[in-house]
Order: C-alpha cells, then structure tokens, then sequence
C-alpha cells in the first residue's frame, strides 16, 4: 500500500522480524506463557539481531534508525499473539533505557545501555507503587543519601521484568519534603543486598514476569543517579510519550492480527449449511471494527511522524493512547465472538488475544487519565514542555536555608471558584478600594510574629509591575472577608533576580504584613526568578506548567491555594 510513512528499508526490515517472530518466538508461546516468564536466550537473540537498540545511539550497539524502524518491530512483535512478550519487550527497550540513553552519564550509559542493546541485561522500570499508580508525585520510596550511597526504602508494584531483571530504574524520593520536586530517578542493580521480587500472578500477559519489588536499606552508588537529582518527576512525564506510542502501536498491530485471524476463521467455520463469514451480521460487525481500527492506525502514524521530528506531542500521543487500547479492547471482544464458544477455550490463541487486550486501558495511564490530559489541553490551554530538553533552572538564591530546599507536590487544576482568587494560580483581581481600605486598617494590630513591616512603595492608582512589588501589594491586597477568625499562616518567598529579593508573608489576627527576609518557620516556600514569579501573577504564563516544568517551586501546594484565595487579582 502507498504510504508517506515506510519506504523499501522499511519493507526488507518487516520481512526481517517477521520471519524472527514467525520461527523463533510464535512457536514457543504455549511453553513462554506456561513458565509466565521469557527465557534469557530469546534477549541475548534478539540482541544479536540488533532488535534491541533500534531507537539508541550507534556509540552504544545501537542504530539511532529513524521511529518507524521502531514501529516496525512493535508492529510485528505483537503479531506473536502474545501480549506479555510485546510488553517485556517494550519495557526493556523504549522505557527502561529510555531515561538512561536521554540523561544518563556516559558511564551509566556504557555499564547499562550497552548491556540492554546486546541483550546481555534485562531492565525494568519501577515507578508504580501499591498507593500511587498513576498519581506519580505521591510515591513514597525514598532514597537518602548517606556518604557515597543512597539507602533506597520502599516497594513496587505491576513491574513488568520485575522479577528477573538486571538492573530497575527506580522512581524515589530523595528529598521526600520537596515532593514532586524531591523524586530522583535511580538505577538499582537486582543483585543489591535488600533488592527482592514476588513474581504476581496476571490474568493475562502470561508470558512476562510481573513483580512486587522491595528495598530494604538497599545500598545505591550515588553515581547510579540517572540526570538531576529532584527532576525524576519531570522525566517520567516526557517519557510518556515514547511509552504511550509503544502501546498504541502494539494496541493496533495486536487488533489488526486478531482480525486476520478472525476473518480466516470465518471463511472456513460453517453453520446452517454455509461459511459463517456470509452472514450479515458477522460481515458488518467486523467491518465497523476494522474501520475504527484503520482509523486508529493512521492517528497512531501521524504520531509517531510528529515524534521522529521531534515534536513533543502530548495531546496526540495521549489520543493515540486512549483510541488504540479502546479499539483493542473492542476488537479482541468482537473477534472472539466471531469464534463463538471456541474463543472461549485455551487452545486458540483468540482466547489469549483477548485476555491480553484488556490491560491495554489501564498500562501506560488509563483512559481516564487520557482524557483528563487531553482535556486540560483543549479546554484549559495547559501546554507541556519536553523536561529533557529545558534549560536548566537558575539554582535558588537562599542556600543558607534548609528549608529552602522544599520544592512542589503535583499540581492539580484548581475548580473554577478557587480559581476566582488565586494569584500563585495566575489568579490576581484588580484591588477594590473598599476591602484594600480594611486590610490598611488591619496593619494597626501587630502580628503574632514580629517582623519588620514594609509599606509598599506603590502608588494608589499604579499596579506593581515587578515581581518585588507584586510581593509588597498582597497587604493591600487582602481580602478580610475571606479569612477565617483562627487562620494563621508564614510564606516565604525566595524570588532571584534583581527584581526580586528574599520576603516573609504573614498572615494573622485578621491581617496580612510583608517584611524583608525570611522570618518564622514556613507554611510553604515560593521560589522562582523575578521574570517568572510576575508573568505568572499578572497572567502572561501558565501557572500550571510554570509548576510542572519547576520553574515555580511550591513546597505545598494546597497551603498555597489557600493562601492564594484570599487575594485580589492582578488582572
């Protein structure tokens, strides 16, 4: 078929995994999904027919090939009708290694990328836990560093290759304080004294080993970082989109065979005298699907051409992810029941085909999640950044304070009346003269931590334009009305820049007072660069991806919409 996306390369390769997938792999299903597990000879064989490394740098054994080599092999590797396989597979190369061949160090790369090209090392990725699937930002494995090591603590859990792998790429916190800004990806040797697995039992994927892991005091060398300690957050969310790509082109790939299989089965299964593939109602019913899968396979290339040109496509690597597992899904059901009670027995791989289908919804972020993304994206105009190509944030200018170093947890939208009064949420009303007239009355009691009040140098009617005066203005512009008699609260503001500054903002006994540097133990610690902290305020920034992408660090962000509501806008 014509197409703008393969050439004759492209062709010769297919045949090429084809044929490996069709007598090597195809063959061993039963014996692969029976042992719940893959034997470590089909890696090493893979590995030799440079199947492993297809999206890394030649430097390492790979062959930086362009992303539709990488389809390519998705596509026919889900052909072997077994699903664990395509998912062991997948998480070795396009997610394991992933963080490691964007940002690891060379000698990280050299110790672990080598090795998982050649198939001599089977990787995992560990970022799901028992309370925190998608919620990434609450985990709560942590990695303190003592001397020359980290002392990884915590457990796991749905981690394909879990069990037998040979290094993990653990999501932790390092900085459990910081939150989201506190998580630090580690590479964890499986062998670590303290590392062990439970291999869990699936009611699919049978053929990948599945596992609960735990660290106990696992020793990590500190080396063994993979990028910037604190940015494992921002890493994991990029490396949704190669992730969710996988899954939707195995989604289709797997759809498109089970209708192969289907449409076979049809022309040679016979009921009343006739192929069951003449009756209306089989022929439309497998029609309607094959359309939404076409449907779903164009949408999935025109992804993967935005992602070979290096556009970061949230929003269509999400839509492919929703539409592809759907349609799986829909598919697998529609053909089994073409097969009738047939499908429902071992011995067909139909039957497989559509247990495997199932876990398509919810690997990789469930639908749900999908369409909140998406959602934010078309109605809220959130826009995404690619963390492993932003510039690196100007360190904060408060090192002498520890409690400085407490960064953000995730930031979810706020709802539409929070939003009214919300000025960290690039929230900020216009003063009205009549409450900025109580909160000037307020400043006669004195607060319950004595600070050095400053009087805002701005004019009545001039709005502060800087980030130190937009500061200044929160006394004036309070709104009593909205406290509550016993709130109480101290933020720190560490603003760099020379439009910034160091602020204590307190807030007590009915008033709000601004003072020079940090006074009292904070609530919550705001850090940011002057230019960023006033285009959030004054609207000229998304607040929520100034958060996700760390240029505006909150320790605690729900301290902060409260905080922010009792504010007037800015515009």
């Amino acid at each position: 078929m014509l197409t703008p996306y393969f050439n004759e390369d492209h062709t010769l390769f297919r045949q090429s995994v084809r044929d490996f997938i069709e007598k090597e792999v195809t063959p061993h299903a039963e014996e692969w999904e029976a042992q719940e597990e893959l034997p470590r000879s089909i890696w090493k064989r893979m590995g030799e027919l440079g199947f492993l490394g297809l999206h890394w740098p030649e430097k390492y054994g790979g062959s930086k090939a362009d992303f539709f080599y990488s389809v390519i092999f998705t596509e026919e590797v889900a052909r072997s009708t077994m699903g664990g396989f395509a998912a062991a597979v997948g998480v070795h190369q396009y997610m394991s290694v992933a963080h490691i061949a964007e940002v690891g160090s060379e000698a990280i790369k050299q110790k672990y990328l080598t090795g998982a090209i050649s198939g001599d090392k089977i990787g995992a990725l560990a970022i799901s836990e028992p309370g925190a699937g998608s919620d990434v930002a609450n985990i709560r494995t942590t990695a303190i560093r003592e001397g020359d090591h980290y002392i990884l603590n915590g457990s796991k859990i749905f981690i394909t290759n879990g069990v037998n792998c040979d290094f993990a790429v653990v999501a932790c916190k390092t900085k459990p304080e910081a939150g989201m800004n506190g998580i630090s990806l580690l590479v964890v040797d499986r062998n670590s004294e303290g590392f062990t697995a439970n291999k869990l039992k699936k009611i699919g994927w049978h053929s990948s080993d599945t596992g609960e892991l735990f660290f106990d005091n696992v020793k990590v060398p500190v080396e063994n970082i993979v990028g910037e300690e604190g940015k494992g957050f921002y890493y994991i969310m990029d490396s949704f989109q190669l992730e969710r790509l996988i899954a939707g082109i195995g989604a289709v790939a797997a759809a498109e065979y089970g209708l192969e299989v289907t449409l076979q089965y049809i022309h040679e299964r016979e009921a009343f005298g006739r192929p069951i593939g003449k009756f209306q109602v089989i022929r439309h019913m497998l029609v309607d699907v094959a359309t939404e899968v076409e449907a779903a396979k164009q949408l999935t290339y025109y992804a993967c051409w935005l992602f070979d040109k290096k556009q970061f496509a949230v929003k269509e690597c999400s839509m492919v992810k929703l539409l592809t597992s759907e349609v799986a899904k829909k598919a697998a059901d529609v053909c089994l029941q073409c097969f009738g009670g047939y499908g429902y027995m071992e011995e067909y791989p139909i039957a497989r085909m559509y247990r495997d289908a199932r876990v398509g919804t919810i690997v990789g972020g469930t639908s749900q999640i999908m369409r909140e993304i998406i959602a934010k994206m078309m109605i809220d105009s959130v826009q995404y950044n690619s963390a492993y190509k932003a510039p690196k944030q100007k360190a904060s200018i408060s090192q002498n304070s520890s409690a400085t170093n407490g960064r953000a947890k995730a930031l979810t939208p706020p709802k539409e009346k929070e939003k009214e009064n919300t000025p960290i949420d690039a929230v900020v009303d216009k003063p009205k003269k009549e409450e900025a007239k109580l909160a000037k009355e307020a400043l006669t009691e004195e607060a319950s931590t004595p600070v050095e009040v400053l009087e805002p140098p701005i004019e009545e009617n001039k709005a502060p334009t800087t980030a130190r005066e937009i500061i200044l203005s929160l006394e004036n512009r309070l709104k009593p009305n909205k406290l509550k008699p016993d709130y109480t609260t101290n933020v720190h503001f560490d603003i760099s820049g020379s439009e910034g500054g160091q602020f204590t903002v307190h807030i007590g006994q009915g008033e709000c007072k601004v003072s020079e540097g940090h006074t009292g133990t904070p609530k919550c610690i705001v850090t940011a660069t002057d230019e960023v902290y006033t285009n959030v305020e004054l609207g000229k920034e998304n607040p929520q991806m100034a958060v996700m992408m760390g240029r505006l660090q909150l320790s605690d962000i729900g301290e902060m919409m409260t905080f922010s509501k009792l504010f007037e806008r800015l515009f």
